[in-house]
């Protein structure tokens, strides 16, 4: 198999296209996402929206107590659940039956103590998820987690500070480093235009802006991951489809607004992204 990365184009997605739709939101996936503190409550909100702008069909948001209403208020669109007041205490009954039966679940943003995000993951893993993707602290902590633990199906997220962090070294060459993510965790890894898999396949997307480069812009991009993994598509195309859509939404917005658009100008993008490729 070839070293070098495949180019994800309009014509590459165009012939991987995506699922139907169908008729229902019930047929277009449910996702959960799980995150969230009283310092960054945004992050769960602009994931839950990204993942509803690519398609899922219903999106659950898992907050803290703290939290709750507050983010029911700022996206209504989306179903609240409670996490438990600690991190260790099992989860509720509804919010368990929420993970076992959505399509994938987020983990991460906005969390904001490692302890609280590792008790947080071994408890959502425990529930026997379908699919996981993790995001910011999620990864932070992924090095003390045991791999068995997690779904077979894993997606990463990392930015470059939180590769470093899962290789526990300076990156060096960026494809060979997140090829190393994917093989040494198992799983699919996504980081600034490389997706990887951990069988050595690996995509390049050359799209973008530099005002990507913004705060809650991961978290739109989690929330696409996670949003287009639940719509049916395979770890590793969900990752890739994500990674253009959110690239290309930047450009898109770079090009009308210049430098300075907000995260939540990007989720709002990504149907308009999605519309370029045409399917």
């Amino acid at each position: 198999m070839s070293s070098r990365p495949e180019r994800v184009t309009e014509s590459l997605l165009r012939g991987w296209g995506l699922p139907d739709p169908g008729d229902s939101k019930k047929s277009r996936g449910d996702v959960v996402v799980v995150g969230g503190s009283r310092t960054s409550p945004g992050a769960v909100l602009l994931a839950g929206e990204a993942a509803l702008r690519v398609g899922a069909g219903r999106v659950a948001l898992a907050v803290p107590q703290s939290i709750d209403a507050h983010v029911g208020i700022a996206l209504p669109e989306a179903g609240i659940l409670a996490l438990p007041d600690d991190a260790d205490d099992a989860l509720g009954g509804e919010l368990r039956e929420q993970i076992q039966s959505a399509d994938a679940v987020l983990v991460g943003p906005g969390f904001s103590d490692a302890a609280e995000t590792r008790a947080t993951l071994l408890a959502v893993a425990a529930v026997g998820p379908q699919l996981l993707v993790l995001d910011a602290f999620a990864l932070g902590v992924l090095g003390d987690v045991d791999r068995s633990a997690l779904p077979e199906q894993l997606i990463l997220n990392p930015n470059k500070e939180e590769a470093g962090i899962l290789l526990g070294r300076d990156l060096d060459d960026h494809e060979d480093d997140v090829r190393e993510i994917a093989r040494r965790f198992d799983a699919v890894a996504n980081c600034y235009g490389v997706v990887a898999d951990d069988d050595g396949r690996t995509w390049r997307v050359d799209e973008g802006d530099a005002g990507l480069a913004t705060s809650g812009s991961g978290d739109v991009l989690a929330g696409a991951i996670v949003g287009f993994a639940a719509r049916g598509l395979e770890p590793s195309r969900a990752a890739v489809w994500a990674a253009w859509t959110h690239a290309r939404a930047g450009r898109l917005l770079g090009a009308r607004l210049g430098l300075g658009f907000l995260a939540r100008e990007l989720a709002r993008e990504l149907p308009v992204a999605l519309g370029d490729v045409g399917v």
